[in-house]
């Protein structure tokens, strides 16, 4: 009996989303350490890896690196398969799901911070809709709309600044991080 031997071998692209991937994990674990006034309320730094790759490689590639730190990090964590999985998977699929339209709006006018803020938007709305559906069956739940929209935009713009100015200095210096 013979045993064969399937042998993968990584690509340049495996490589780089790797990478990136294992940035936005140590980001995700970092933030996790911090201690927050709120419960829920986080200001998603791994979020600027996502951009950053979305700008630079695209949407496949930032979906990758999303997708990675959500797993990754609840694994990390100790999260996974918990309610705090779940909300944050819900999140990450609709900031992919708002990030795939807004990858197609005119570079002109819309950027790293629009699609910040589009994506933080999307992800507390899902994140809402899914603590609504599953965790908290009542409405109540939407009083927390307004605090969470404010955070919304308050990290979206932070992270959407950070992700420009990061890409500003990649392309200053000819990198192909």
């Amino acid at each position: 009996m013979t045993r064969s031997v399937i042998e993968l071998v990584p690509t340049a692209e495996d490589r780089r989303i790797a990478r990136h991937a294992a940035a936005a994990i140590a980001l995700t674990v970092a933030e996790a350490a911090i201690p927050l006034p709120l419960p829920g309320v986080k200001p998603g730094l791994a979020n600027i890896v996502t951009l950053t790759v979305l700008a630079r490689w695209g949407w496949r590639d930032a979906a990758w690196v999303s997708l990675l730190r959500v797993f990754a990090a609840s694994l990390l964590l100790g999260q996974f398969l918990a309610p705090g999985f779940f909300l944050s998977l819900a999140g990450a699929l609709a900031s992919l799901l708002a990030l795939a339209g807004a990858a197609r709006l005119p570079r002109r006018w819309f950027g790293p911070v629009s699609h910040s803020i589009l994506a933080a938007f999307a992800h507390i709305g899902a994140q809402l809709a899914l603590a609504r559906l599953w965790l908290v069956p009542h409405d109540g739940v939407f009083y927390l709309a307004p605090l969470m929209g404010g955070a919304a935009v308050l990290f979206g713009l932070v992270n959407g600044l950070a992700a420009a100015a990061l890409l500003r200095e990649l392309a200053f210096r000819g990198e192909n991080a």
